[in-house]
């Protein structure tokens, strides 16, 4: 099933840009469990999460399991319909090719701030790298108790955005400094040399799934909204 509502571009024209890491975690009580110990994937409450997300108005196909280390495809336009998804339990995670950037629009973050709303109690974690002649990067930690931190912009070079307290996160997560230097970060560096990524790994601790070859997600063909359609082919198409 391919849709082309709202689409301009064909179904089978060639992406420009691709994606590497590209997902939202939304991590609730308990926090501390290991990830090989989370509940098998449930498809039918992944896809209501993936029906809740803004920017996506209905699931129109279930393309069955993926590996969580499975990459999005983005090879040609209608590969941009396709979302993994996931509800471990109490936590839901999405990968989503809306939520790559090139440092003007910031979706990672705004669905994050959907999510605090929904869940207040929840630890939200998100990363986002997007390959557009350059690397782009977009890196979002909120905890229940208010701390967060959102970093986005183009490592090794400049801008490089950060808003909110990565410092009052890793207070919060109780992270020492030999766990953020076995981590390769360093918060005296430059802003756009951090390993934000690294940091956002730490915040889900051993409840991390995303490493995990034998956790599941399930593939989902969406329909987007006009928004997301039209903030995608600026992105990945000249």
């Amino acid at each position: 099933m391919t849709d082309t509502k709202y689409w301009t571009s064909a179904p089978d024209r060639t992406v420009r840009g691709s994606m590497g890491l590209c997902h939202l975690t939304v991590a609730q009580p308990p926090l501390d469990l290991d990830a090989r110990s989370l509940p098998a994937n449930d498809p039918d409450q992944a896809r209501l999460f993936v029906e809740s997300i803004d920017g996506i108005e209905e699931v129109l196909e279930d393309l069955g399991p993926r590996s969580v280390q499975t990459p999005l495809p983005s090879s040609v336009r209608s590969d941009l319909d396709i979302v993994h998804a996931a509800a471990w339990g109490g936590m839901r995670a999405i990968s989503t090719p809306v939520f790559a950037d090139d440092g003007n629009g910031n979706p990672l973050l705004a669905e994050a701030e959907r999510m605090r709303k929904r869940f207040p109690a929840a630890r939200i974690v998100g990363h986002v790298t997007y390959y557009g002649g350059m690397e782009h990067t977009e890196t979002v930690v909120m905890l229940p108790d208010g701390a967060m931190f959102h970093a986005s912009g183009w490592p090794d070079d400049e801008p490089f955005v950060v808003l909110g307290d990565p410092y009052a996160v890793i207070a919060s997560l109780g992270l020492s400094s030999w766990m953020l230097t076995a981590s390769d970060i360093d918060m005296d560096q430059p802003l756009h040399e951090v390993e934000w990524a690294s940091l956002a790994g730490l915040a889900l601790g051993h409840s991390d799934p995303w490493g995990w070859e034998e956790i599941q997600t399930t593939a989902f063909r969406v329909q987007h909204s006009d928004l997301s359609v039209c903030s995608m082919e600026g992105l990945y198409f000249v």
